[in-house]
């Protein structure tokens, strides 16, 4: 059986990678996954009702690691789906607020589960005959007391807790870089506001546009010196009319280059000094 899920879930976690998780049909995108998520584990559920596992060791190993996997998968993107779907419609402020209500609902959760996710984490084998193996659920250690009224067949203590946990951690960071693309929105439109007025477009190279932004950055002239990258990069996209895109991955291949890494300003020298000399 490791074989097949670890095919399976690679097949699904290829799939997932091809999602924009922050664009406008997420909700639609989300309950698409969530669905056909559904599906996989009701043939799980129907498969082991008959199912044998060959040690006790593997029967752990599944519901420790390999339905939660599968499992937490579902839970992230049907909580993603109903983050969006209740996303209030407003300002970036009420929406900043929405999704950290979101994070803060996490942090509940983890700190209400605090020994069972250390106990997790820190890979901790003790209590597993307990947690991860049908009929075994020791109640005075089991949290999930939902778990009276689940398949006994396909459930244990805390398999469904263990999905929580991975489904949250995923969670996080949707949410984290939800709120920093908000913040990069809000960012463009007050700059857009101000530069309103002009109309300038960039025709190089993206790569060129993020090396001057980083020039700008380092060279400290902008702000005093207190200006951020974050800022920095969100002036060059807005007033210049393009997207940089990950320009932190860009610079550190700027960074790698063997020859040159400033070959954008070393163009710009050469132009500004050609310049010079032709209005002499």
């Amino acid at each position: 059986m490791k074989e097949d899920f670890d095919k399976l879930l690679s097949e699904i976690d290829v799939e997932i990678a091809k999602i924009d998780l922050y664009g406008n049909d997420i909700i639609e995108t989300s309950l698409s996954i969530v669905r056909h998520l559904q599906s996989i584990i009701t043939g799980l559920r129907n498969e082991l009702q008959t199912y044998t596992f060959p040690t006790q060791e593997d029967e752990i190993r599944f519901f420790k690691v390999q339905k939660p996997e599968l499992l937490g998968r579902l839970l992230y993107f049907h909580k993603i789906c109903r983050i969006e779907m209740q996303c209030p419609n407003g300002s970036n402020e009420v929406i900043r607020k929405h999704l950290i209500a979101e994070l803060d609902n996490l942090t509940y959760f983890f700190n209400r589960n605090l020994d069972f996710y250390q106990y997790y984490r820190s890979h901790s084998t003790m209590y597993d005959k307990y947690y991860f193996v049908r009929g075994k659920a020791d109640i005075r250690l089991c949290a999930d007391n939902a778990q009276f009224d689940k398949d006994p067949n396909f459930s244990t203590g805390y398999d469904y807790t263990v999905a929580k946990i991975l489904a949250n951690e995923m969670l996080r960071i949707y949410l984290n870089q939800r709120l920093q693309l908000l913040e990069k929105k809000q960012l463009t439109n007050d700059i857009k506001i101000s530069l309103s007025d002009f109309k300038l477009k960039w025709t190089g190279t993206k790569s060129e546009a993020i090396e001057w932004g980083y020039g700008l950055f380092a060279a400290k002239t902008l702000n005093y010196g207190n200006a951020t990258i974050k800022e920095v990069m969100a002036f060059v996209e807005t007033a210049f009319d393009i997207e940089l895109g990950d320009y932190y991955r860009t610079y550190l291949s700027l960074k790698n280059r063997k020859k040159d890494r400033t070959a954008f300003f070393t163009f710009i020298m050469e132009q500004l000094q050609k310049r010079m000399d032709d209005d002499l």
